[in-house]
């Protein structure tokens, strides 16, 4: 089982990076519209205030955690809002300060979990280090929301691996979303980080490849940009087909971005 202790602390520094940025804005910047249809910067940290909660719950009170999924099974195509809309109605600084406490709830209980723990999600099962993983991708993620709506660029930095090796992880959980078998052999994944360093998932000798900015995969599978608009490419018919369908998070795939066509 892999150490949970270094993206833990990733999973901080980035939550940290964007306290930093909410914590300077304005309390009316937080009713400014950000690119998910019908969510504001409030709505973005509410959701990860909901998130932030749901795993916590599903560390430490499976029972109360598996009444969460009976009601995003009951409703899967609101759950999502409706957890945003909990807090978004919180002023500002209060929104902040459940932020705040509830990541630091979920950080004390991950690292207290015990070895080999796997605990439920929306999803397949995950350890302690993964249910990290999956946290930072979301903070990044909608992060990139915030900064977006802004007018800002948040630094980026090779903390995106652990959201790269997500999206490669989850290929055949994107697949089954969408109702489709997975490929039976494993895909060749090499991606450049942001400071020059290749990483590579997969045999080396696969036939199916992708290859491209570390970047553009972590935006392709959080959904944050279009694949016409990314830098990845595809050898084979079944990496060409996962491009299409690649998702990093739990639940139903969303729409996803529309390309910038009059960019291109």
């Amino acid at each position: 089982m892999a150490d949970p202790t270094p993206v833990i602390d990733d999973l901080r520094a980035e939550t940290q990076e964007l306290d930093l940025l909410m914590a300077e804005l304005e309390p009316e910047q937080w009713a400014l519209p950000t690119p998910a249809p019908g969510w504001n910067l409030a709505h973005q940290i509410a959701h990860l205030v909901w998130t932030d909660r749901s795993a916590l719950l599903a560390v430490t009170d499976a029972g109360a955690f598996q009444a969460l999924v009976e009601k995003a099974i009951a409703a899967p195509g609101s759950f999502v809002d409706e957890g945003a809309e909990e807090s978004a109605a919180l002023a500002p600084a209060v929104l902040l300060s459940t932020w705040r406490e509830g990541r630091a709830a979920l950080e004390r209980a991950l690292r207290a979990a015990p070895h080999g723990a796997r605990f439920p999600w929306y999803g397949p099962p995950m350890s302690a280090a993964s249910m990290a993983t999956a946290r930072l991708m979301e903070t990044w993620a909608h992060g990139l929301d915030i900064a977006e709506a802004l007018g800002v660029v948040r630094p980026l930095t090779d903390r995106i691996k652990h959201v790269a090796r997500l999206g490669v992880r989850t290929r055949d959980f994107a697949y089954g979303v969408h109702g489709l078998t997975p490929p039976a052999e494993e895909f060749r994944v090499e991606l450049t980080g942001p400071s020059g360093e290749v990483w590579a998932y997969g045999p080396s000798d696969a036939p199916q490849r992708v290859t491209g900015p570390a970047l553009d995969f972590c935006l392709l599978v959080t959904q944050r940009a279009h694949r016409a608009d990314l830098a990845l490419t595809a050898e084979g018919p079944d990496a060409d087909r996962w491009l299409g369908i690649a998702q990093a998070f739990a639940g139903p795939s969303g729409e996803g971005r529309e390309p910038k066509v009059a960019a291109r």
